[in-house]
């Protein structure tokens, strides 16, 4: 994951010194549109919070953040801390700030101001707030982290669980009694408020968490996992694959409603680099679908993502994109195979629609139980553009998507490889 971070961070300081920092003018009601964070002290956003559609605050190596404008404009409240790494508020006014050395923040008052909380030799590396009282820190350090707990409110803390070199990283609360911890040894639950930790054999850890009641829940460790019967077992997720995504990597995400999902953390190639996409799922993570929010700015890769109301923000370093209608109306899903009745022969279809703009899919069929598989898209020069197939695949009828953000409008050509054989090229053309 840090190598990712400092991949991403490279692809972000080329992307600002190439495309600048600039507002709209007159921000759209809906679909994305992109919004940027000041940055007082240097540093990157570690968490953002929203309170409503208006309300929000973000941490960032050193600063804490307000918007009073759903993210359009953002005000710096504190700074001179160091490494700020989780905000959450339990009501409009109370909310806590984690990290700070060996300090969390606490305030009354909307953000407006902030009271340090001394940590007694805990330097929190996550924090789980259930109420004003109940609070959870993690530090990974083999001798002096663990899992700390205070019942009224930071006065006193008292360590729960110890686990030397395995010491968790990320702990979630789903309340008072019922929480998970991500650790070295992999994840441990308790249902006692922390008296003990008990071991989930065979279960992976995580970088994300949510469950929607004591039983059924989500975690985000790349791919995506769910539970149905408290976290005791989980069932891994799949993730849309194919088409412009060069790296399928679910970071965080955001419960919306209803088994809706929305995911960050992927990666899909575009003619200037690599740019970050948005996951989604309406069916609770069962299938998933994609898509690379149609902004002016090349999103290296969102690593935050959060949701109130009919809102969604989701942010990288000290920007990010945000929407009041759920996205871009057209989504995607990468590779599907939709039938497995075995083909009399190889064939590439006419995309469709055709011409198009900004998405199109393409169909083929696979008649041999096992192929090797290209679909490959050139401009008019005869240059490769992309592959959007490149894989072992079985007897069958696939389609597959193709984003063409970054792309310019013109004459393109797609053709179907299989086992090194040209099979047909087809035309298709492209109007913005």
């Amino acid at each position: 994951m840090k190598k990712l971070l400092k991949i991403s961070l490279t692809l972000f300081i080329t992307a600002i010194i190439v495309l600048g920092f600039a507002l709209p003018l007159n921000p759209p009601n809906g679909f994305w549109y992109q919004q940027f964070m000041p940055n007082p002290a240097g540093g990157q956003i570690r968490d953002i919070y929203f309170i409503d559609s208006l309300t929000g605050f973000a941490v960032s190596d050193s600063s804490i953040l307000k918007t009073t404008s759903g993210g359009d404009s953002w005000a710096v409240k504190l700074t001179g801390y160091y490494i700020f790494n989780r905000i959450k508020f339990i009501n409009s006014a109370t909310g806590f700030v984690g990290g700070g050395n060996n300090t969390i923040l606490k305030t009354t008052n909307s953000g407006e101001n902030w009271t340090p909380i001394i940590l007694p030799s805990i330097y929190p590396f996550d924090m789980s707030v259930v109420s004003v009282d109940s609070i959870w820190l993690v530090n990974t350090n083999g001798l002096t982290g663990g899992i700390f707990r205070t019942t009224n409110g930071g006065a006193n803390w008292e360590q729960q669980l110890n686990l030397g070199s395995q010491n968790p990283g990320k702990i979630y609360m789903y309340n008072s009694r019922i929480g998970f911890a991500s650790t070295g040894a992999g994840l441990y639950k308790t249902t006692n408020s922390g008296t003990n930790w008990n071991n989930v054999s065979g279960n992976e850890t995580f970088f994300d968490m949510y469950f929607k009641d004591s039983l059924n829940g989500w975690k985000s460790r790349q791919l995506m996992d769910r539970t149905t019967d408290g976290g005791i077992t989980w069932i891994t997720q799949t993730l849309p694959t194919g088409g412009n995504i060069i790296l399928n990597y679910l970071l965080k995400f955001a419960y919306v409603k209803t088994d809706t999902i929305f995911g960050v953390g992927g990666l899909a190639i575009v003619p200037n680099g690599a740019r970050g996409f948005i996951y989604r799922s309406i069916n609770g993570g069962n299938t998933w679908e994609y898509q690379i929010p149609d902004t002016a700015i090349h999103a290296p890769q969102y690593q935050y993502i959060k949701n109130i109301n009919s809102n969604l923000w989701a942010y990288w370093f000290l920007s990010g994109i945000h929407t009041t209608n759920g996205g871009d109306p057209i989504w995607l899903t990468g590779i599907e195979q939709i039938s497995t009745e075995i083909p009399k022969k190889y064939k590439l279809y006419q995309n469709y629609p055709n011409p198009f703009n900004p998405y199109t899919n393409i169909k083929y069929t696979v008649k041999r139980e096992t192929s090797n598989v290209k679909l490959i898209i050139f401009d008019i020069t005869g240059r490769e553009v992309i592959k959007l197939v490149d894989k072992e695949q079985s007897a069958g009828t696939y389609k597959v998507d193709w984003s063409t953000a970054g792309y310019s409008s013109g004459v393109y050509f797609y053709s179907l490889i299989v086992n090194g054989s040209k099979i047909d090229t087809k035309k298709m053309i492209l109007v913005k």
